[in-house]
């Protein structure tokens, strides 16, 4: 039973709460609300409401041009509308998150409402994923593999040119190529990427830049793909460094270095291991690797972002993998990195489900590193 109400407000695919509050995808801006017993409402527009009322996970959809009606007035304020529904149903206070719409709030308090905005995450239990969620991951996972492996077939027939550029298909082998066949093999395993990255040489060095222009063979190319499953709504994400030819020695031993490193981080991952105190001797230990995390000539240099991050119904949510709990049946990535501008990036991001003992990777894809 819930102690106080609770409100969201907002469309889905801006608060994902929504989502995971009412099972539903809807563009425009919608309310739900918890009443303290408990019960749980969405207040829609004519053009959700029939959907809503067959698929909502939610006790009651409410008609918001029924209650514009009762209201016995023309076009009254939406705020106006929702306090109304919400006295009437004994909600004179209520919860909010701290992303809430300053101006809706505003105008709530006008009308009589009391609201408190509460810590993130709105929802706690979003930390700990269900059978369901955990097979919704999953299935996103085996699209982001598919993405993959169509970026490693498409560079095994790539041809290398006397000036390394790389040749397929008749012309150079661009990121912006590369990234758009990765795309559509998503969108065909019902998931839709965007903004994947495929950055080589020089741009592997910024984490997240997403790359451009010609691919060249015996240099890093990070490819980062994170495809949300189209009927779900849950992401995958994955990330491999690969080389088209034979990687330089100072490469091959970044390469190594991260992989090793990863694999250091997961033996340690578990519930309730310490995530913050694991990135930190992983920062350490690539520092005694040679790799040490600093400025320098003016560009980052080493391992300078975190171990991971939670992945759900938001590519970056809670928890964040240098919390100083990991909690139990929380979905997390392992993404250590190593960045040296005139070596290059390497970036090795995989997909763990924490439990009491260790970790279970959920994500598959081999690391297939050279490329010949």
């Amino acid at each position: 039973m819930a102690r106080h109400a609770r409100l969201l407000v907002g469309n889905t695919d801006r608060v994902p709460d929504l989502t995971y509050a009412t099972g539903l995808f809807v563009p425009d801006d919608f309310a739900w609300f918890q009443t303290p017993s408990g019960k749980t409402f969405s207040l829609l527009g004519p053009l959700e409401i029939d959907r809503a009322r067959r698929t909502a996970t939610v006790d009651s959809c409410l008609d918001l041009s029924s209650e514009e009606k009762r209201m016995g007035r023309s076009k009254p304020p939406y705020a106006r509308i929702l306090a109304n529904v919400l006295r009437r149903h004994g909600i004179r206070s209520a919860q909010i998150p701290c992303t809430f719409p300053i101006g809706l709030a505003q105008s709530l308090k006008q009308s009589g409402m009391k609201l408190q905005t509460v810590a993130e995450p709105f929802f706690p239990k979003r930390l700990q994923k269900s059978s369901p969620e955990i097979r919704h991951i999953t299935q996103s996972l085996r699209a982001a593999e598919a993405g993959l492996a169509r970026a490693v077939e498409i560079l095994q027939r790539a041809k290398i040119r006397r000036n390394h550029t790389l040749l397929w298909s008749g012309s150079a082998l661009t990121s912006e190529r590369l990234r758009t066949e990765m795309e559509i093999t998503c969108l065909r395993h019902g998931a839709l990427a965007r903004d994947t990255i495929v950055s080589g040489g020089h741009h592997a060095c910024d984490p997240h830049e997403r790359g451009s222009g010609p691919l060249r063979a015996h240099q890093a190319i990070i490819l980062d793909i994170f495809p949300r499953n189209i009927k779900t709504g849950y992401f995958g994400d994955i990330t491999r460094t690969l080389v088209k030819g034979r990687a330089p020695e100072p490469l091959r031993r970044l390469h190594h270095t991260v992989a090793l490193g990863q694999k250091r981080v997961v033996k340690q991952t578990r519930a309730r291991a310490n995530g913050e105190k694991i990135q930190s001797e992983l920062r350490e230990w690539f520092h005694q690797q040679g790799y040490p995390t600093e400025i320098r000539k003016g560009r980052w240099s080493g391992f300078f972002h975190g171990v991971g991050h939670g992945l759900g119904l938001e590519i970056h949510e809670a928890p964040r993998f240098a919390t100083r709990s990991l909690p139990l049946n929380s979905v997390l990535t392992v993404e250590p990195g190593l960045y040296v501008p005139g070596i290059g990036g390497v970036r090795i991001e995989d997909v763990f489900l924490i439990q009491k003992g260790g970790s279970r990777r959920l994500s598959r894809f081999p690391d297939p590193w050279e490329i010949r």
